[in-house]
């Protein structure tokens, strides 16, 4: 179990999302105020023990509908045609170029390779200690609701 970065409340499953700019952990619920990333299926496998580093994850960039239509229209491909080329729906490609949904890895490998540019960037954040305290954790919410009432 976790709690939401936004909501502050336990779930047994969240989601790292990218939320103005911001990576965060949050529910289902409050995951559609950015965009989500990975759905992380056990918080506890994900923290490691005290100063332990996070294990290395893969994310698409965020620019990934941009860079593809304009690596697309740069050989004068229709989204059709890379969608052929590629062994992809249609509708697939002009979700991604619209950014209606995240490639996954697989298509976005594919991407790489039949474009030749990265997609793909690993991520790995630097050694955190985790410290307990006596205090209720503030999450985001709180801030909102302090700014709303104050």
């Amino acid at each position: 179990m976790g709690n939401c970065d936004l909501c502050g409340k336990n779930f047994e499953f969240l989601f790292k999302a990218r939320i103005e700019g911001s990576m965060v952990d949050v529910c289902e619920r409050c995951s559609k105020f950015g965009e989500v990333l990975w759905k992380i299926k056990n918080i506890k496998s994900e923290l490691k023990t005290k100063n332990d580093e996070f294990e290395n994850q893969e994310i698409i960039v965020d620019n990934y509908d941009k860079i593809i239509r304009r690596e697309r229209e740069k050989i004068g491909l229709k989204q059709d045609e890379l969608a052929r080329k590629l062994n992809e729906k249609e509708s697939l490609i002009q979700k991604i170029e619209n950014k209606h949904i995240i490639p996954s890895l697989k298509v976005s490998r594919k991407l790489e390779k039949f474009f030749g540019m990265k997609l793909v960037e690993n991520i790995s954040n630097d050694k955190i200690e985790i410290k307990k305290t006596e205090m209720k954790e503030f999450t985001i919410g709180d801030v909102i609701k302090q700014k709303r009432t104050g």
